[in-house]
């Protein structure tokens, strides 16, 4: 007769045991609902408490409590902390050191066509903040993948107004600033919850086939703004002194002028006070005229010899050659 198996089974052991059937169960449920009835939020960190998937709380950091068993979620969003993406290359972390990276796809994000036709190739880096984790969790889908596509977009249009050279030299900063300002509002518009720190150039280069002819037209560049300078030099130093001399021999004609006129002048009036002289004393005016004009010519016409028809020698009449001596006017 074939034995049946049931025969083998213990019953009294399960019968002990029964219990633990309905303990081991309820035990796992409350160390599962122990479990996922609180959350710690770091200090760098703000939870968004949802419910169901409706948001019913934003909780800061620290042990905070909620409804188990997947009922109430908290998702942690970084808010302290300054996050940043990378444009044109990556930076990855191996082993404590910081590697620069670039392929073909960081260079397609980065080569930009400026206002005056040239290539460049723009790395720069944006760094922000998640000021409402609310927003920033459900206003889009991907918040990240949408502040990439925008923050290049503005970039390219800021590049694309500006030029070339502009970007590469003394307008960088300038560039930077604009496009903080412009994805800051762009942010705002879409309502993402995202505040935008700085946007740094990284490196703003021509694309390396080209760098060669690029060089040479920055040399050129910089050769053409060097004779200016030197033009503007020589120009302001000859320019000033052209206009002084001509204001020197404005003065100094002016200056002749007066004096030709002022001459001519006293001249005309010594004429007339002569004449009114002679008009009154004829005799006295012209003997006074003949002993001036005397004075004057004879202290220049050297030694003087009378010659006597019964002397042999000549008799000096005056001794003009060491000391002039000037006749009396006889008024």
């Amino acid at each position: 007769m074939q034995r049946n198996p049931l025969d083998d089974i213990d019953w009294d052991a399960i019968r002990r045991y029964q219990k633990l059937i309905y303990v081991v169960p309820l035990f796992i449920l409350v160390a599962v609902g122990i479990l996922t009835s609180y959350y710690i939020v770091q200090p760098e960190e703000e939870a968004v408490v949802k419910r169901f998937g409706k948001v019913v709380a934003q909780k800061e950091p620290g042990l905070h409590f909620k409804l188990p068993y997947g009922i109430d979620t908290a998702q942690m969003v970084p808010t302290a902390r300054v996050l940043k993406q990378e444009f044109g290359f990556r930076t990855q972390g191996i082993e404590g050191r910081t590697n620069y990276r670039k392929d073909q796809q960081h260079r397609d994000e980065s080569l930009m066509l400026t206002g005056d036709l040239k290539v460049i190739d723009v790395e720069w880096v944006v760094q922000y903040r998640v000021s409402d984790p609310d927003k920033f969790l459900h206003q889009v889908r991907d918040p990240e993948e949408t502040l990439r596509d925008v923050s290049e977009s503005v970039m390219r249009r800021i590049v694309g107004n500006s030029l070339g050279s502009d970007v590469l030299t003394e307008k960088r900063v300038q560039v930077a600033t604009t496009s903080r300002t412009e994805l800051q509002k762009s942010m705002d518009y879409f309502d993402l919850g995202i505040q935008i720190s700085t946007i740094e150039l990284q490196d703003v280069t021509p694309p390396g086939p080209v760098k060669p002819a690029f060089n040479e037209v920055n040399q050129a560049e910089q050769e053409r703004e060097r004779y200016i300078n030197e033009a503007e030099k020589r120009r302001n130093q000859v320019i000033p002194r052209a206009e002084g001399e001509a204001r020197q021999m404005i003065a100094e004609a002016q200056g002749y002028a007066a004096k030709r006129v002022n001459a001519a002048k006293g001249e005309a009036d010594r004429f007339t006070a002569v004449y009114q002289a002679y008009s009154d004393a004829a005799d006295v005016t012209r003997q006074r005229m003949y002993l001036e004009m005397i004075d004057k010519v004879l202290p220049k016409a050297g030694k003087i010899f009378i010659m006597d028809e019964n002397q042999t020698a000549p008799l000096p009449l005056l001794n003009l050659g060491d000391t002039p001596v000037s006749l009396p006017a006889n008024r």
